[in-house]
This record gives structure tokens, C-alpha cells and sequence, in this order.
């Protein structure tokens, strides 16, 4: 978040870091000059008109109603919020009026939803959804240090200080954590639910199935759309590169198509392998790709202060 606002110029005249007090003291260098990280408190918000949070669920449920009475406007990072109804989940490139319904708070969704819905909204415009499935292939990045940490240590042979998965990262696939038999994982749950929400249908028909992969960052997803009306693959790939946010690679007889690496530090949203689904009667298959710490997290985060 730190590098983001300052790639993007965004307007700071004053600045004050927050974190646990076991970080309090420690000197960060932003926008030219040093920051000293302060304990957080119930009153550290007075003053501020933005906070940006990144803490976990706890803390954000904690502190973001103290930042609002306070008169900040607090765009929160974790899932605390995501479907508070008086809260507005909002990706800007899809939903930005929705910033306008705050009252004080604003959360950022799931990394996997906000490269899935921009690119699945100009294409609702254009056709109407009818059905989405979504498979995702996600880097361990997305559970945190914990996830990096794992893969590198059983890719080194070593054995993990610490876990996301009771199962081995290191070349293989594992599921996110089911709880109940039949039932989906909780990022399947959050992706179905937070993309409703942000597209504005309630009743849109959409599976999931989530799979942590050993990448250390960026996430792909197949995508499978099924229309209320006919798109051509070729109308479905000019309607996406007209999109801002959006870049489109697509040349796979020449191997060209978004992978995790193409999208590392970058913060568009990445589409190739854009083609028919003989399937059904309407239906488009794509290949989506971000950088989950960026546009999935930290970019979108800073891009919503924008629109404030």
C-alpha cells in the first residue's frame, strides 16, 4: 500500500503510519522523508481523512467503526466487512457510485473477486449474464507471509516454521481450508457472494472452485460465461480491450496469453485464451491473471481513495 501511494502520486500532506505496539518506534522512509511508526490506539485517527487498513479481520472490526467516528474515511483490506449491508464493496472500475452509500467505512473485496468481476462487467454490459464458473489457480501469496514461507522452506527441503495447509505446497495443488462435508471452502463462499454483490445480481447463477497453487504471487483463473444474449469471441476480446484496467494477451498459437509472471508488480487485470464455449448456446471461456497484491489488494485499496 505504502509503494502504491506513492507510485501514484497520490495527494498526501500528511501521513501517519499505525501498527501493533511491537512496531511502534520503527523508522519508515515515504514520499521523501522518514515516518515513525506509532502504537495503535483509539485515538489515532484523529485528524485523518483516509485510513487504509491492513490488519486482519480483528483489528479491522475494532478500529474501523473508531476511525469513522473520527471522521476518517477507513477503506478496510480484510473480510470484516465485505457483507455488512450498510457497507459498499467496491472494485472502481466496476461499481464506483457505490463509494457514494458509505458511512464511514468501505471495503476492499477478495483478491480473487476483483480480477474476476472487471473483467466479467463489460461483458455483462454488452451480453448479460446468465452463468459463470470459475476454477482459480491461486499463488500462496494470497494466504499471507505464512503461505511464501511454506513453499520456500519445502522447496529448500527444509521443514515449514510455519503452515497454511497440512499439506505440501511444493509441486502440488491443495484446496483452501472446507469446513462440512459438501460444502465449499470459505474463499469459494466469499467469491460467490462478494461477485452478487458488486455486479449488483443477487441471483446470479455462479460455481466456484478455489486451488492454491505453488506460485508465490499472482493469480489465474478459467472462466466460463454463459449469456443471455450471443457474444463472438472476437466481439468479447474488442469489448475488453477497449476496458480500462484491462490489458488483453492473446495470441496462443505463439504462446501468447497472461501468466502470474506477466502481471507481478503490474496492476491491470490480464485476459487471453479468449474463446467459444461450444458447451452452450452463449458462452465465452476465459483466462483472467493479477497480481493478487496489487490490483487484488493494495492497488485497488488506493484506488478507492482515489475516487474519495
Amino acid at each position: 500500500m505504502a509503494r502504491v501511494l506513492e507510485e501514484r502520486s497520490f495527494p498526501v500532506t500528511s501521513l501517519r503510519l499505525l501498527a501493533s505496539a511491537r512496531s511502534a518506534g520503527e523508522r519508515v522512509t515515504m514520499f521523501g522523508s522518514d515516518h515513525i511508526v506509532q502504537a495503535l490506539g483509539p485515538a489515532s485517527f484523529d485528524g485523518i481523512d483516509v485510513a487504509l487498513f491492513s490488519a486482519g479481520g480483528t483489528v479491522s472490526k475494532e478500529y474501523c467503526p473508531i476511525a469513522a467516528r473520527s471522521g476518517a474515511v477507513a477503506i478496510d483490506n480484510s473480510s470484516a466487512w465485505r457483507m455488512d449491508p450498510d457497507v459498499p464493496l467496491v472494485v472502481p472500475e466496476v461499481n464506483p457510485d457505490d463509494v457514494r452509500l458509505h458511512h464511514g467505512i468501505i471495503a476492499n473485496p477478495n483478491c480473487s473477486t476483483i480480477q474476476l468481476v472487471v473483467a466479467l462487467k463489460p461483458l455483462h454490459e454488452a451480453a448479460g449474464i446468465k452463468r459463470v464458473v470459475c476454477s482459480t489457480y491461486q499463488s500462496v501469496s494470497g494466504a499471507g507471509q505464512k503461505g511464501v514461507d511454506q513453499l520456500r522452506d519445502e522447496i529448500q527441503e527444509r521443514t515449514p516454521s510455519t503452515r497454511i495447509s497440512p499439506h505440501t505446497l511444493a509441486y502440488n495443488a491443495v484446496f483452501h481450508t472446507i469446513e462440512g462435508m459438501g460444502q465449499g471452502s470459505e474463499e469459494e463462499i466469499k467469491m460467490q457472494r462478494e461477485t452478487r454483490r458488486i455486479l449488483h445480481l443477487p441471483d446470479l447463477a455462479i460455481a466456484v472452485t478455489c486451488v492454491r497453487v505453488p506460485v508465490l504471487g499472482g493469480h489465474g483463473e478459467a472462466v466460463a460465461v454463459e449469456f443471455e444474449r450471443p457474444l463472438s469471441a472476437d466481439d468479447a476480446r474488442d469489448i475488453l480491450r477497449r476496458t480500462p484496467g484491462i490489458v488483453v494477451m492473446d495470441d496462443p498459437a505463439n504462446s501468447v496469453y497472461p501468466t502470474p509472471r506477466d502481471a507481478a508488480n503490474t496492476d491491470p487485470v490480464y485476459v487471453g485464451r479468449i474463446r467459444q464455449d461450444t458447451s452452450v448456446v452463449n458462452g465465452i471461456l476465459l483466462w483472467v491473471v493479477a497480481d493478487n497484491l496489487r490490483k487484488g489488494a493494495a492497488t485497488n485499496a488506493v484506488q478507492i481513495a482515489e475516487l474519495l
